[in-house]
Parts: structure tokens; C-alpha cells; sequence
């Protein structure tokens, strides 16, 4: 059984895959739900997935899948309305395709979502644009890239401008380097760690100090799996 927020989520997706081909933008499902930030669309996507009602098509930008809508999602004359291979998936397929190619060969385009703290935390902003990574930088999973920003992280390899490759995942064990978000607002990239019933971001910079949570503030947002530098 889907909440209120559920269901108004998964019904403004598929409004907007009728009507445009394209799913919407993380932020546009905040607006259209008045969430205060976007981890919440995060939450409900997640669950929605869970529940078997959308689908996220893998290593594209925006690109959600209606499986199926709630019973009581009604059209017309009031019949409940199937989700198949056709009608408005199919077209958010063929939209997406000519709008981002398959990647050929070994290269995959993953999202780009914005920049990300490597120093005090800062707003990891949710993006629409996605860029090209060779296929052997990833493992299994989900994939999206940020942006580094500071110097925490120099002593881990990890500079200002480096792309960082994360594999979507709410869980790490101690001593990965994670992208953790904090009060739901907030994301940074370091080593996270357990200390009793607080959660300690630790830098890999010695001018820098730990960051010290309450366990329920910190949120795993993924796993770094990679790193891109440009050399100019």
C-alpha cells in the first residue's frame, strides 16, 4: 500500500512522460511535491522501486521507468490504467535514446550530479547533465560522478576537480570512503567510521579535523569507486 506522497509521485512521473517523453528532474519532483530537499524525492523513488511500480533504467540521466500504477490510479472511464511495453514507457524509451545514445564500445555515460565538498560539507546539488567514463572504472551497480571541491581528501589521492565515480549504495563499512550526507542537507566525501552511537567523518588532510555526527544525522549517499582528472 503506497503513502499519499507515493502515489502523487509516481502519477506527476507518469504525467510527465505522457506529456514530454523525459521524466522529471529531481528538483522539479521536490517543487511538485513541496518537499523541503531532494533526499526525499530520494526516499520515495527508492521505495516506490522496492514496491515494483517504477524502474530505473541504468547509466542515463533522468531516466525513470513507470512499471505499473497504483489500483486506484484511474483514467477515462475509470478503468485502472495498465503500464506496458507501450504508449508512454516506450516513448520515454525512444525519447531517451535519441536524446543520449547507447554509449558505444566502452565507455558509459553516467549522471553528473553537481559538485561535492572534499573540506566542510556543501550542498551536493542533483544535475541533468551526465558525462563519459570508461566502462573499467565501474563495477556492478548504479554510477553517478560529482565534482570534488577542496583539499581534505589530497592525502587519499582525491584533489580539487577530480571527478569522483560513486556507486549508488546506503551502506558502507568502516573505513570507505563514502559520500555522506548530513541533516538531509549537506554532502561531503570522506573515510566514514563508527564510534559508539556517533558517526565520524574522518579528512585524509591533517590540516583538516574529523566531523563528528550523531548517527541519525548521517546518511549514506554511496561509495567511491573511481576517480577522473583533467589535466589542463
Amino acid at each position: 500500500m503506497l503513502t499519499a506522497k507515493q502515489h502523487e509521485l509516481i502519477r506527476f512521473i507518469q504525467q510527465r512522460l505522457e506529456e514530454t517523453g523525459i521524466s522529471p528532474s529531481f528538483e522539479e519532483m521536490k517543487e511538485a511535491l513541496d518537499l523541503k530537499s531532494k533526499s526525499g524525492v530520494h526516499r520515495l523513488i527508492s521505495a516506490l522501486e522496492e514496491r515494483g511500480f517504477i524502474r530505473r533504467l541504468p547509466n542515463r540521466a533522468r531516466a525513470l521507468e513507470v512499471v505499473k500504477l497504483p489500483e486506484d490510479a484511474v483514467t477515462g472511464a475509470g478503468q485502472a490504467k495498465p503500464v506496458n511495453d507501450t504508449g508512454a514507457t516506450m516513448a520515454a524509451t525512444v525519447t531517451a535514446k535519441s536524446v543520449a545514445p547507447e554509449p558505444a564500445n566502452d565507455i558509459i555515460d553516467v549522471p553528473l550530479h553537481g559538485r561535492i565538498a572534499a573540506g566542510a560539507p556543501i550542498e551536493a546539488i542533483e544535475g541533468q547533465a551526465s558525462m563519459p567514463v570508461p566502462a573499467a572504472l565501474l563495477g556492478p551497480g548504479e554510477h553517478y560522478a560529482l565534482e570534488v571541491s577542496g583539499d581534505s581528501m589530497v592525502e587519499a589521492g582525491i584533489f580539487d576537480g577530480d571527478f569522483a565515480l560513486v556507486r549508488r549504495s546506503d551502506t558502507a563499512r568502516d573505513g570507505e570512503i563514502v559520500v555522506a550526507l548530513v541533516d538531509d542537507e549537506e554532502a561531503t566525501l570522506k573515510y566514514l567510521r563508527r564510534d559508539g552511537g556517533r558517526i565520524r567523518l574522518d579528512p585524509a588532510n591533517g590540516a583538516y579535523e574529523p566531523q563528528v555526527y550523531e548517527s541519525h544525522r548521517v546518511k549514506v549517499q554511496g561509495k567511491l569507486a573511481g576517480l577522473l582528472r583533467r589535466y589542463h
